[in-house]
Parts: structure tokens; C-alpha cells; sequence
């Protein structure tokens, strides 16, 4: 059963309007007609329900049953990720929503090969993130869409993790610590994860990263591309914690 998101303003007692982009799409793409059936969720709250009418505009649905959506996991990755050139960010995005992270965080560190100082690009490129993040969520069945924040400079990144718990940072020259390691003193359910741009962290910015608390780790004997790292990173977090398996 095909799934779509809304705000919680869109739900009136069992009716749920859908509006924007996914009219079009549940219309003429997916050419679903009145009485067939979808999910609809909003706010960890997952609605089976029926399509009751079809407009240029909107769609109407009626509410046959809710559920509470048992799809998030309950380990909160929030994810640092510098800044990637090409489509490498929408393949970051993409995966790491799949995956189940919880928040994407954009940052733009000194040896970040793409700069976007122009702020109407800035938000241009968040916004098409935030639309793939929703597709990965509707087609990986999340019940949440992660949000996507940023593009932030490094120091604004770090004032933002000062006040944070369970910092993991993966750095390359790192030879002694893994991740295992890290995870088994793990207290909480909410872990920051920061990973590099395509050149790797400079000395300075580890350094700044430890000096607030971070824990300096590395993902194995072999180089990862920056877009590969934060998804094996966040695979690991995941597994180790509990949240990949069978649910019971």
C-alpha cells in the first residue's frame, strides 16, 4: 500500500485532505481512483484509509483505521555530514533516510570542494534534499520524514554540539579506537555523528571536535568515500544499538 505524509492540519475528525505535489502524483502517475486504498501518516501516526473523492486539487480520503507507527528506530542518528560535491548529497540523503536516520544536519567544513554562499541556492538545495528524504521515507515506510537542516560553517556546527551527548566523529588517520568500542559506553538513545568531506577533516577541526567532548573513531582499515561513510557509520550505530533485526 502506497504511503504519503501530511501535516496534522490536513486531518478533520476521519477525513484527510491531500493537497500539493502527491495530488498529481496519486492522480496521474499512480492513477489511483476513488475507493482504493492508501496510508497516510502524520506525526508517528500511521492512517489506513480509503480514497473517497478526487479533485483538480486535492483528495480526499476517509480514515478506516490509525495506527502508531512502529517503523522509527529507537536510536536517534543525527547526522553532521560535510557537504559533498555532484549528486553525492541526494545519494547521502537518499540511503540515510532508508536506513533510518533520524535528522540531517549540512555542514560546510574548510576543505569542502562545494561553497554555496549564494543563500536563495542554499535554500534551492535544502529544499530538494527535504523532497528526497520524503521519497526515501514514503518508499522505506518510515513515519517520520528526517529533517534537513543547514548548509552550516563548521563553527556553527560545533556550537551547536557543545551542548550535545554521545558525539562520534569518523576521522581517517584515527588508527586505535572503533566504533564498537565507542558504542558499548553509550548512555542515551540520541548519537551525533560527524563525518567529513571529501578531502577529510584538517587537523584543527578534530582537534575543536575533541575539545568539546567528541569521540574520535575509526571505520576499519580501508579509506570510505565521504558518501559511503556516513551510511556504513550510521549502519553500525544502528546494528550494535538493537535497532536492526526482527521486530518482535
Amino acid at each position: 500500500m502506497r504511503r504519503f505524509f501530511v501535516d496534522s492540519e490536513q486531518i478533520d475528525d476521519r477525513k484527510i485532505n491531500i493537497i500539493g505535489k502527491d495530488v498529481k502524483h496519486i492522480r496521474d502517475v499512480l492513477r489511483l481512483i476513488e475507493g482504493d486504498s492508501i496510508e497516510i501518516s502524520s506525526n508517528g501516526i500511521n492512517h489506513v484509509c480509503v480514497i473517497e473523492e478526487i479533485f483538480k486539487d486535492k483528495i480526499v480520503v476517509y480514515i478506516l483505521e490509525s495506527i502508531t507507527g512502529q517503523h522509527e528506530p529507537s536510536i536517534e542518528v543525527i547526522l553532521y555530514q560535510a557537504i559533498a560535491k555532484g549528486n553525492k548529497m541526494d545519494l547521502i540523503i537518499q540511503k540515510a533516510t532508508e536506513i533510518g536516520v533520524k535528522e540531517f544536519h549540512i555542514v560546510s567544513t574548510n576543505r569542502s570542494i562545494v561553497k554555496i554562499s549564494d543563500k536563495r541556492k542554499e535554500n534551492l538545495r535544502i529544499e530538494r534534499l527535504l523532497s528526497i528524504a520524503e521519497e526515501a521515507a514514503k518508499q522505506s515506510k518510515r513515519d517520520y520524514i528526517p529533517k534537513v537542516e543547514g548548509i552550516y560553517d563548521f563553527e556553527h556546527i560545533l556550537n551547536i554540539l557543545k551542548d550535545e551527548d554521545n558525539i562520534i566523529v569518523a576521522y581517517e588517520d584515527e588508527e586505535n579506537i572503533g566504533m564498537k568500542e565507542i558504542l558499548k559506553d553509550i548512555k542515551g538513545h540520541r548519537i551525533n555523528l560527524v563525518i567529513g568531506p571529501e578531502g577529510g577533516f584538517e587537523t584543527y577541526e578534530i582537534e575543536k571536535l575533541k575539545d568539546i567532548g567528541a569521540n574520535i573513531v575509526s571505520l576499519g582499515p580501508r579509506i570510505l568515500r565521504t558518501e559511503t561513510a556516513g551510511l556504513v557509520a550510521s549502519t553500525m550505530i544502528l546494528y550494535e544499538l538493537g535497532d536492526m533485526g526482527v521486530i518482535l
